[in-house]
Order: structure tokens, then C-alpha cells, then sequence
């Protein structure tokens, strides 16, 4: 009788994960179609030794949050809430109002989304970086410059 050949899984250690940077210009992108980019990047989908429980995230830099795309009515019909803790401390914006003054915080809350809603999630999301304008100050590490498309 032949003997059966097995092949091991493959598990990424923590120690050997190998890091990147990616830089992303989000002028004329739509918003869920960079998020889930920027979240299989974090995530560490695009690389073949992909572990679930490893944080394998590469660096991403954005830059240009304010010239992101949005499709439909979303400008004025999305919301975004934010509750201070005291009694009638909810205060509701529509998208519109937080792109003209926190450009930043509209990418970062829709990659959120995307990752686990863990402690894993979190540690992959501070190394994500997003900028309003055009300039950042990564240059030194040369990140790979990643050119999205709308389909």
C-alpha cells in the first residue's frame, strides 16, 4: 500500500509578518469602493500567507480625503452621529458637513466598518493614515504608489 502524502498548513507567525507601504490618492474615487481596498490591505488579503488572527497589516497613506466620490443622494441623505454622554448630547451631520471640515474622518469611519470589530480590528486601524491635501509626511519610507479605478 502507497503512503499518503500530507501537506502541513502554513501559519503565519507575528515575528515574520514582512510590511509595506502602499500610498493611495483618493481624488475621484468612490468612498466604498476605496474603503474596501483599504480594508483588504489592512486585513492583509492581498498577500498569499494570509492568517486570519495575524495582524498582517501593511501601512496604507491616503492622501486627497476631501476629493473622494460619493454616488447618489448620499451628500445630504448619510448621517453621521456622535453622542457626548450627557442628555440631549446626540448631535447628527449629514456627509456633506463632515467632508467640507473633517475630510479625514469619512474614510477612516467607513474603513473601520470593513475590518473585525475587535481588538484586532483597532490595532489594524492605526496603520492607516489619511490626509486632507496632497502632502504627507511618509516620503522616507517610499510607499508604492496603488492607482484605483471606478470601474
Amino acid at each position: 500500500m502507497d503512503e499518503i502524502e500530507t501537506m502541513k498548513t502554513f501559519i503565519q507567525k507575528q515575528k515574520d509578518v514582512q510590511r509595506a507601504w502602499h500610498l493611495i490618492d483618493a481624488d475621484g474615487v468612490i468612498l466604498g469602493r476605496l474603503a474596501s481596498k483599504i480594508a483588504m490591505i489592512l486585513r492583509g488579503k492581498t498577500k498569499a500567507t494570509f492568517t486570519p488572527y495575524v495582524d498582517m497589516a501593511d501601512e496604507v497613506v491616503v492622501i486627497n480625503a476631501e476629493k473622494v466620490r460619493v454616488t447618489g443622494k448620499k451628500l445630504t441623505d448619510k448621517k453621521y452621529q456622535r453622542y457626548s454622554g450627557y442628555p440631549d448630547g446626540l448631535k447628527e451631520f449629514d456627509l456633506e458637513t463632515v467632508l467640507k471640515n473633517k475630510p479625514e474622518e469619512v474614510i477612516m469611519h467607513a474603513v473601520k466598518g470593513m475590518l473585525p470589530h475587535s481588538a484586532l480590528g483597532k490595532q489594524l486601524l492605526t496603520r492607516l493614515k489619511v490626509y486632507r491635501g496632497s502632502e504627507h509626511p511618509h516620503k522616507a519610507q517610499n510607499p508604492q504608489v496603488l492607482k484605483l479605478t471606478n470601474r
